[in-house]
């Protein structure tokens, strides 16, 4: 570790606790991780949480989260890293995770014994022992209610970036003011996963940021401040308890005196805002502005920088962590590998090397072949089910091996396309698709998603993306202490390779295709709704 300085990362994620620490020239030359429930056992958890008999409220325990980062600081003591080169730290939790802080904690916080390690001088400062986190999903009458105060959901996507969702903090923090009101009034701040592990570094009550905030269903994503129709729907006093909202870029101030004795910190060590997890792995695959990043694993997921939003019900709009007065969107979808490996088995034998062959030989746009394939109900869109349209947009009850492959991984990413649009992504001239996750290993795969999107594909490596975006995230918010200097400017776009480009005539034969198939998907949410 000859370096002159490190930056940090923390990721407070569902199962642990992971730290890396990258030098000057951002190679990681430190990483550790507390994983809960082998660790930690004395709080028996199981997957880092805990599920209730309801079998939809799940918790986990704060002190948790406080004794593993006393655990993993202390490994890190023990193998000699050397705190007193950290120039700045950062961090991320996961999305939605709600903390309590007890009436007083503040004084705690900020007057912490270095002789005592974190989890024993805070283990009296919260009103919820347990705290709510993203796998939740006990709230639906708080999100109906929400909807219902701001003139539906539309209006409240269009506020806040999303609809109501069960697992976002707003409708949690509702759920607990109504059932648990004693503890509600005793609270005197409310952080978010986030905040709550920044303001453990600081030893203050750390600010929430902007684009961790935007995942609560409470904060104007235009103008970046609470709003206050959303605030007054979930519980009263609600904004003093939050507190403010920051730019993901803020520099919080500098580790408390507590890190400095106990571990050795630079007094002049930076802490930058922490942010969600999501947020953070943008940083960490380093996107720029145009580019798309696709993870093909269990469930698909899209990331997307963009400037001028248009939210809609499906998806999530957040304030972008690198760049603030720009967004990121987030589109989930259910039906990912799982769906493509039944089609495999079914069609090809079990072989990926037959399924590349049949995607290289099939015609692209499949003869105008259509399908919709949804084995587990889909989050985007709201369906259920196989469905077929053959060329002349009737419904069809199969069809030949080789059209169902193409049509299932066509009409894929043509949802891919279609609601990152709805959204407000548009395809620019320097556009890349950076692909990951298990499919990204196909090339046949990609090639049609390079010619859906009419954009190159290039494959990234993205272990630990959240907890390395955050070490960047405190390199960045570092260098604007001296100057103003963008995200894009510090660090150059991750190293990729470019695997396959658009066919010449792609774009002409998938336009008239992207309308078919929304015209065709409307009437396969119809067909859902009324079953």
């Amino acid at each position: 570790m000859a370096s002159a300085a490190y930056y940090l990362g923390f990721d407070f994620s569902t199962q642990q606790l992971k730290v890396i620490a990258v030098n000057e020239g951002f190679q990681v030359v430190y990483e550790d991780n507390v994983h809960f429930d082998k660790d930690l056992p004395e709080f028996g958890t199981r997957g880092g949480v805990h599920v209730h008999s309801d079998k939809l409220t799940v918790t986990s325990p704060v002190l948790m989260w406080v004794k593993a980062l006393d655990c993993i600081l202390e490994r890190m003591k023990s193998s000699a890293f050397d705190f007193s080169k950290v120039k700045a730290l950062s961090g991320t939790g996961q999305q939605h995770g709600s903390v309590y802080w007890k009436e007083g904690s503040r004084v705690i916080l900020n007057s912490l014994l270095p002789e005592r390690p974190l989890h024993t001088s805070l283990q009296s400062c919260f009103s919820i022992c347990d705290s709510p986190v993203w796998m939740d999903s006990s709230t639906s009458t708080e999100c109906h209610q929400l909807e219902k105060s701001v003139g539906g959901p539309q209006e409240l996507a269009y506020i806040t970036g999303s609809r109501a969702y069960e697992r976002f903090t707003g409708n949690q923090i509702a759920k607990i003011y109504k059932q648990k009101p004693e503890a509600y009034y005793k609270t005197e701040r409310i952080s978010l996963v986030s905040s709550f592990a920044a303001s453990l570094f600081i030893g203050d009550y750390a600010p929430i940021d902007y684009s961790d905030g935007s995942g609560m269903n409470l904060l104007d994503i235009h103008d970046k401040t609470w709003n206050e129709k959303c605030l007054e729907a979930c519980a009263p006093g609600l904004r003093d308890k939050l507190g403010p909202v920051v730019s993901s870029s803020t520099v919080l101030g500098t580790v408390s005196t507590y890190f400095i004795q106990r571990f050795g910190f630079n007094c002049d060590c930076h802490v930058v805002a922490f942010t969600g997890d999501n947020p953070a792995s943008l940083a960490g695959m380093r996107l720029e502005e145009g580019d798309i990043a696709v993870s093909l694993g269990t469930s698909d997921t899209l990331f997307l920088w963009i400037q001028e939003p248009t939210p809609a019900l499906e998806g999530h709009i957040f304030c972008n962590p690198v760049q603030s007065d720009d967004y990121m969107a987030l589109l989930c979808f259910k039906n990912g590998s799982l769906m493509r490996e039944k089609i495999r088995d079914k069609c090809s034998s079990g072989s990926w090397e037959e399924f590349a062959k049949v995607l290289r030989l099939t015609p692209t746009g499949n003869n105008g072949c259509l399908g919709f394939y949804f084995d587990v109900m889909e989050i985007t869109p709201h369906a259920v089910g196989v469905h077929r349209f053959n060329g002349a947009n009737q419904k069809v009850s199969e069809f030949p091996n080789d059209v169902e492959i193409r049509a299932l991984i066509e009409g894929q990413f043509m949802a891919k396309r279609i609601y990152a649009e709805r959204l407000g992504y548009k395809i620019m001239p320097q556009t890349r698709i950076l692909a990951t996750g298990g499919a990204s290993h196909n090339q046949d795969i990609l090639q049609v998603l390079s010619d859906i999107f009419n954009a190159p594909v290039h494959t990234i490596a993205t272990a630990n993306s959240a907890c390395l975006g955050c070490a960047y995230r405190a390199a960045h918010g570092h260098a604007l202490k001296l100057s103003p200097t963008s995200f894009a400017d510090v660090f150059k776009p991750a190293q990729s390779k470019l695997v396959v480009t658009p066919k010449p005539n792609a774009e002409k034969i998938y336009q008239p295709l992207l309308k078919r198939y929304a015209e065709c998907e409307s009437e396969v949410i119809k067909e859902t709704r009324n079953k």
